[in-house]
């Protein structure tokens, strides 16, 4: 059984940055990619962040290209986002989500994507 575990969010004033992360198991970590999502009240969840599976590619929404950075550590089937100069927009309930199968890396679908964790809040004040 495929669990995915998401820590990290909190409340951070604009500007300021935080560090979520996903911890996975119950499948072969390192041959899925795995995404970040996003979801804030009374909107569809959307797409932030994808890494292939050795890390070596990745692959960002526009709205937070160049702010936030995702990597995965397959040693410790984690995979992080660190985010900086968070603005209120960015005010959401993260998911990490691991892909469906291999051989499918860096989507932003939705649909590609299988397993998602409980997620985490993050809030960020003006």
């Amino acid at each position: 059984q495929v669990q995915l575990v998401e820590s990290g969010g909190g409340l951070v004033q604009a500007g300021g940055s935080l560090r979520l992360s996903c911890e996975a198991s119950g499948r072969t970590f390192s041959i899925y990619g795995m995404g970040w999502f996003r979801q804030a009240p009374g909107k569809e969840r959307e797409f932030v962040a994808t890494i292939s599976r050795t890390g070596g590619f990745t692959y960002y929404a526009d709205s937070v290209k160049g702010r936030f950075t995702i990597s995965r550590d397959n040693a410790k089937n984690t995979v992080s986002l660190q985010m900086n100069s968070l603005k209120p927009e960015d005010t959401a309930v993260y998911y990490c989500a691991q892909n469906s199968r291999t051989g499918n890396d860096l989507t932003a679908r939705r649909i590609d994507y299988a397993y998602w964790g409980q997620g985490t809040q993050v809030t960020v004040s003006s």
